[in-house]
């Protein structure tokens, strides 16, 4: 029987759902709002928006003293795609999401800017932009969008699997199918270096690869890890082409439905909990490294980077002119 998997930033992406709250609430937010919240994610329970998730949950029922509950729905249990998942999250039939910004960018083409192929320098970088003024405007203006974003959590930085050859430069991918999301920068930044781009949902993913539809595909560490992309790809270039934020939103229609003291403990606890899922993912890179190299897979690290960034300028060239090079020079000068 085909293998299925489920996933999204991150990144991607991955996802985080509160749905059907059924709760009621005072306005005062004294105690009276009680709900059961549904939590689900595209990825399996051991992928870090998991993880994060069950801190979550947990965080939320002591501080809430029980009121809130959150119940956690893995893999995909909840839908298979982001753009389902985000659909739905507008409309309001499902309260939460996380995973990956780079599918948001369809719905708000501001957070599209995070995207810019090797934007970020390393992780300090990525956490000194987040979390301070740049980051707090991405996330404000996803309210046009019938979003509001709570906080930036994490998918890593993106490399390439594929099951045909070592890549190490970039004409070395010519030719390669590789699934990207449904992202435009993503597959304009692939066709740059002569690989053929196919945007697809991540749940249809490993039986892609698995037929040979697909040559490969591009994830952080932690997802080719957890879903186990090694029985199914031979190599895993290090390219770090793309750092792949996630963020944790709640439909606007439902958070004007939960009363503000609830609102600023749900809003602490996920600014809160994003360092804490940040650095469990970070710990864990160089361990899954290894499994995934004792289990077969050829990992290449020898990557030339200034290949890559070369072959891709066009495109970041192109999409620095769409934000804008105040913003771009803002992320750029941030240290």
């Amino acid at each position: 029987m085909m293998k299925r998997i489920g996933l999204v930033g991150l990144a991607c992406c991955a996802f985080l759902v509160f749905g059907g709250c059924g709760g009621s609430s005072d306005k005062a937010g004294t105690g009276g709002y009680k709900a059961q919240l549904k939590l689900a994610s595209l990825t399996p329970m051991s992928h870090t928006y998991n993880q994060g998730a069950l801190k979550f949950a947990d965080l939320v029922k002591e501080r809430s003293n029980g009121r809130i509950q959150v119940t956690v729905y893995p893999d995909g249990q909840l839908g298979k795609g982001e753009r389902e998942l985000l659909e739905a999250v507008q409309q309001g039939t499902i309260d939460v999401y996380v995973g990956s910004t780079g599918p948001i960018g369809g719905f708000n083409p501001a957070i599209g800017i995070l995207d810019i192929p090797f934007l970020f320098n390393d992780y300090g970088h990525v956490d000194k932009v987040l979390d301070g003024p740049v980051g707090q405007q991405l996330l404000d203006d996803l309210e046009k969008a019938q979003f509001k974003a709570l906080a930036f959590w994490e998918n890593g930085f993106r490399n390439l699997t594929n099951s045909r050859r070592p890549v190490r430069v970039p004409d070395d991918a010519r030719g390669l199918k590789i699934r990207t999301m449904e992202n435009k920068v993503h597959m304009e930044a692939w066709e740059a270096v002569g690989a053929n781009p196919v945007p697809m949902a991540f749940g249809e993913v490993y039986g892609a690869l698995q037929q040979k539809v697909l040559d490969g595909q591009e994830n952080p560490i932690a997802v080719i890890y957890s879903v186990k992309l090694d029985e199914v790809q031979q190599y895993l270039s290090m390219t770090q082409h793309v750092y792949s934020p996630a963020v944790l939103i709640v439909s606007l229609k439902t958070w004007q439905s939960i009363p503000g003291k609830d609102r600023e403990m749900l809003l602490g606890t996920a600014r809160e909990v994003a360092g804490y899922q940040r650095k469990l993912g970070r710990d864990m890179e160089e361990k899954q490294l290894a499994e995934l190299a004792g289990r077969g897979m050829k990992i290449e690290k020898n990557i030339d980077k200034a290949a890559w960034r070369s072959a891709m300028q066009p495109v970041i060239n192109r999409v620095a002119g769409e934000y804008g090079k105040e913003k771009i020079d803002a992320i750029l000068g941030t240290d």
